[in-house]
Formats: C-alpha cells, structure tokens, sequence
C-alpha cells in the first residue's frame, strides 16, 4: 500500500514546524498587494499630468484599513494522536502497526470496489491528499500472519474539502450497484477445486451519529454455495461491516473485526471522530 515509507516520514518530520497561513490571510495580503499597486499607478499617472497642466495639486484618496485575519494555522500532518488509542477499544490489544501515505485513493472496502468494476463501473474512489493508518490486533491473536478474527484497522485521510464531502453525498449511489451481487469463484476443497457463489447485499445501515458526518456501511452476505450442487457450505457469516466518518477535512475509514456489532462501531466512530480533532480544518 505504501511504496516509500521511509521518505514519507522525513516529510512528515519537515511537516512539523511548517505553519501555513490561513486562507483569510491570504487573500488579505492578495488586497493589500492590489491597492499597494493602485496607489502606485495613480502616483505615475499624476506625475506624468504635471507636465501638461499645473494646475491643482492632486486630490489624496485614503484607503480603508483592513482586518488581519487571526484564524488558527492550518494543520497539514496527521499525527498518531488523531487516531484511535489501544485504551479505546472494548478488548485489550497487543499489536498497534501504523503507517503513512501521501496522495492514497480512499478505499472503503476492497470487496465493494470488485464489485464495481466487474459490472464495468468505476471503484468510485476518491483521492486524499496525506494518510495514516494502523491495525490493531486482539491479544489472544498468536500472530499478524492469522489474525482474521481478531483484526480493527482505521485508516485515517486527509481530503479536499470538497471532495471529503462529496464522498458521504454519493454514499447510496456507490452501494446502489452491489444492493444484490453474486460473486463466483473457485475454492480449493477436499475434494478438489470447486466453483463457488455468494449473495453480497451492501447497504448504507445508519447515518449522522458522529463528527460532521458518518455513515455506517453493511455486507449481509450468504454462506458460499457449491453451483454445480447447490449445497452450501457452512452457515450465513456474520456481516461485514465499516464505519466512514467526517471531521472537517479529515475523512476516517473503521473496518470491524468479524464478529463486531454495529452498535460497538458507532462507539469507537464516535470516539474516533472526537479524536480525529487533532487533526482537522478547521480546528474542532
């Protein structure tokens, strides 16, 4: 996922003591630098008038003071404070990986993208500017390697604004195409390989109970069953479920470890979101 971790860190550190000014800021300075050149050309112009006529002396125009902004500094590094804390989550951890990233799609769920782009659509993804991410691992998980049980991972964005926004606008419309897919493919049984389906049926489930914005999307989806014998093979998984949350320009993905309940992701999204304040434009 990320190719160069080593250089996004040294621009991380760089990051650190750069304070950009605000925009009010700058198009304060953009209006003074625009009369500072108007008072200019006004000057050359009665200057060059004086040869030619002499007669009274040119009238004095008095500008309006302008207000300096004094908004907050805009924030551009995403530190791993704006993300969720081990002391957060309902059962104790043991792993915390965490990593970086400049200019990453948003990906919300690899699964929902295939099934856009197999029906010939687009993943839908939009871009983010910097990122960090972290997978968090339960304790009686033996290793990363075989932790599927046992896995909470957060991928934290920052975004356009526009494009941080527009992101929740077109929510449904994303999901719309997957309401009810069927995904075929092999699997490699006991008795040799065989071709395999199951029913996704992406929802958005529940809205508006975090940050500016939240959403929380659900994959109720049946067991695997064989097509050429119809069985199925096992019971229906519990469904798959993610958490997108919106904190100014700071978009937060939250992906649920098998098992997990909507009503605890809305917990640790709420949480989420009051930590994602440490980093967001404007300032919480």
């Amino acid at each position: 996922m990320r190719d160069d971790l080593r250089f996004v860190e040294q621009v991380r550190r760089d990051l650190q003591d750069v304070r950009w000014p605000a925009p009010e800021e700058i198009r304060a300075r953009a209006r003074r630098r625009s009369q500072r050149r108007i008072v200019a050309a006004t000057a050359v112009l009665a200057l060059a008038g004086v040869a030619g006529v002499a007669v009274a002396a040119p009238r004095k125009t008095s500008l309006p003071a302008l207000p300096v902004a004094s908004a907050s500094p805009t924030r551009h590094e995403i530190t791993t404070d704006a993300l969720l804390q081990r002391a957060d989550l309902p059962q104790q951890v043991d792993v915390q990986l965490s990593d970086s990233g400049l200019g990453e799609p948003v990906q919300l769920d690899h699964e929902l993208d295939y099934c856009r782009t197999s029906q010939g659509r687009s993943d839908g993804r939009k871009m983010s500017i910097l990122s960090r991410s972290q997978t968090l691992v339960h304790k009686q998980s033996p290793s990363v390697a075989t932790q599927s049980k046992g896995v909470f991972t957060q991928d934290l964005f920052r975004m356009v604004p526009e494009a941080a926004t527009q992101l929740f606008a077109e929510l449904d419309e994303l999901v719309a195409p997957c309401a009810e897919w069927r995904s075929v493919g092999q699997v490699k049984t006991a008795e040799g390989i065989r071709t395999m389906e199951a029913v996704h049926r992406w929802a958005v489930a529940q809205r508006g109970f975090a940050g500016d914005d939240a959403a929380i999307l659900r994959d109720s989806l049946t067991a695997a069953r064989d097509i050429q014998t119809g069985q199925p093979i096992g019971d229906d998984p519990p469904p798959i479920l993610l958490a997108v949350v919106r904190v100014g320009d700071t978009v937060s993905v939250l992906r649920s470890w098998v098992g997990g309940t909507e009503a605890e992701l809305m917990q640790l999204a709420v949480v989420a979101a009051a930590r994602m304040c440490a980093a967001a434009n404007p300032p919480c």
